[in-house]
């Protein structure tokens, strides 16, 4: 009996093993490879999390063009000789004639306008060999196929009410980068709807403590910061990143380009909550934070940086809060704020900056600190 039930449990395995497989191969059949792309500021559908747009995953393009790499085999006709008129057009010819029989069968294959759709039984045969499967390129593979299929509004409730978020949400375990970065990508595209985002706030911390160990700069950690960044778009789970905030601010000093525009994006939604002022004041800055303030850093990372300053600055009430400002530690964002000769000192360093926008934000940043230090009848 017990042999009886080994072999029905392999055989089904193999069954839903062998279906999804057919699902990713669909998928991948005649595009284009690794070219993910997240386009969490382009235009996109607008799902129920406070109209925030819906950020697309897409990890292939079109092949209709002839330079594609990664095309499918193409039989030629023994007339067709390179070189020649007749043998070019006849080349040309054999080429339409694939293109148009593959995309016949993508197109009986799956009724949809967009052939990289899947149907919810298909979506739930993924979804099982990502449960079931430990090979790393599979789970790759499914997890990208879930990536595209969860940047549609539509899916995302699917895949929810299929048990998708804790199947992918057991793949954060991993030690594969790769794979982690997937499924990191799949639950940011899925986090944009709000019974979603209420479902995945247990694993914000994980989420959290991931990025902020990953390897500086890496792919997984930019993830994990979009996946952080969609969960802050309302107010609602803001104060689960309140002991966290320091080391974004580390992250933002220490990383590149890419890293500091992405901890700036989830910095900014924070600073929009007057809830989190304090917790934001409390943060430790690193002192090279006001390094970042000169003529060599990008514009937009000055901007946005005021911008976060100017947040705090207006939601942060400096005369009703007097008493309660030595609660304050050494080396907080409140004390690089209050010592104002210093910030000026900092800040007016850029006033000779090409650029005449960052002039005009950093005179109104100083001019609204000013008031706050020095209130009125003190001069």
């Amino acid at each position: 009996m017990g042999y009886a039930r080994k072999v029905g449990w392999v055989t089904a395995g193999l069954v839903i093993g062998a279906g999804a497989c057919y699902c990713i191969y669909r998928l991948t059949r005649g595009r284009k490879q690794n070219k993910e792309k997240m386009a969490d500021s382009g235009p996109g559908d607008v799902d129920d999390v406070g109209g925030c747009p819906g950020a697309r995953y897409n990890d292939w393009s079109d092949d209709d063009d002839d330079s594609s790499e990664n095309k499918g085999i193409v039989w030629y006709p023994p007339w067709a000789r390179i070189g020649t008129e007749a043998g070019t057009r006849a080349r040309a010819r054999a080429r339409a004639r694939a293109t148009r029989a593959r995309r016949a069968v993508q197109k009986r294959a799956s009724p949809n306008s967009d052939d990289t759709i899947l149907s919810p039984q298909e979506l739930q045969k993924v979804l099982c060999l990502v449960e079931m499967s430990e090979k790393p390129y599979i789970l790759e593979a499914a997890l990208i196929a879930l990536g595209n299929n969860a940047a549609y509004a539509f899916n995302r409730d699917i895949i929810r009410d299929l048990g998708g978020l804790p199947t992918v949400a057991k793949i954060l375990n991993t030690r594969d980068p790769i794979v982690k970065e997937k499924a990191l990508i799949v639950l940011n595209n899925l986090s944009v709807n709000a019974e979603n985002q209420r479902r995945l706030r247990i694993y914000m911390n994980q989420v959290c403590d991931d990025t902020i160990t990953s390897r500086l700069n890496s792919s997984v950690q930019l993830a994990g910061l979009r996946l952080l960044t969609n969960m802050t778009v309302t107010n609602e789970y803001q104060h689960m990143l309140a002991n966290s905030i320091s080391d974004f601010f580390r992250l933002f000093s220490a990383g590149n380009e890419e890293t500091k525009f992405q901890v700036l994006k989830l910095l900014l939604n924070l600073a929009e909550n007057p809830a989190m002022t304090r917790e934001l004041l409390r943060a430790q800055v690193p002192s090279s934070l006001g390094s970042l303030f000169n003529k060599k850093e990008n514009k937009e990372v000055i901007l946005k940086l005021l911008v976060i300053f100017e947040n705090i600055n207006d939601n942060f009430k400096w005369e009703e809060n007097e008493p309660t400002q030595n609660q304050f530690s050494e080396g907080c964002l409140f004390f690089f704020l209050k010592e104002f000769q210093v910030c000026a000192d900092k800040i007016l360093g850029i006033e000779s900056h090409h650029d005449f926008l960052v002039k005009v934000k950093v005179g109104k940043f100083m001019a609204k600190l000013a008031e706050h230090m020095f209130p009125k009848g003190q001069e």
